[in-house]
């Protein structure tokens, strides 16, 4: 186990800590749970740095890499469901995601069983990154909504609600982009490697 690669597991823990932050009843958690998700965010960058700089680039830390973003932003998915932070209709495009998600993993399974790794494409990268920067808009949004008042003089309270808003819906419109995105790239794979669905 090296430091890029034990940098990029760390996410899995920090996903609970984060749902459990969502949860918590106590002032703060929601500002801590964003905080926390910019930490992630910044070790999704850092592993990747590491294991180039070390020349620890493995076919395990670009798997584990990929794996640790899907589960990151479908476990805060589901948990924004959970806690009705988005409505009950954006079940259909989570599911959706999901499908993506796992069809395209499922494709990299097979495609690593005949000795093949599948590198990100960059469509993929890009629905990522626009699936990441809105569950942290998202996040943000409840952090300003809940706590943004502990840091804030009363005179400009009146503010909270118009800022936590705008985050809101800037979350909503990455989300649509996103979701898109995430369509367009499974069937972009598809197409792509669909030599594997008749390889013997």
């Amino acid at each position: 186990m090296n430091l890029a690669n034990a940098i990029t597991l760390s996410r899995f823990p920090i996903l609970f800590v984060i749902v459990l932050l969502l949860y918590a009843p106590f002032p703060g958690s929601r500002m801590l749970s964003f905080i926390l998700y910019l930490v992630s965010g910044f070790s999704d960058w850092l592993d990747g740095y590491i294991a180039r700089r070390s020349g620890l680039v493995s076919n395990f830390g670009k798997f584990m890499d990929a794996l640790s973003d899907k589960i990151l932003v479908l476990g805060l998915l589901v948990t924004f469901l959970t806690l009705k932070i988005v409505p009950a209709y954006y079940l259909f495009p989570v599911l959706l995601i999901f499908g993506r998600e796992f069809f395209v993993t499922g494709i990299r399974l097979v495609a690593i069983s005949r000795n093949v790794v599948i590198a990100a494409e960059k469509s993929g990268k890009i629905k990522t990154i626009f699936q990441m920067v809105s569950v942290g808009a998202f996040i943000c949004s409840e952090a300003i909504a809940f706590d943004l008042h502990l840091f804030l003089p009363n005179t400009w309270l009146i503010c909270v609600p118009y800022l936590a808003a705008a985050f809101y819906y800037f979350g909503y419109t990455l989300f649509v982009v996103g979701t898109v995105c995430s369509i367009e790239s499974g069937i972009r794979y598809t197409v792509k490697y669909r030599w594997l669905f008749s390889a013997p």
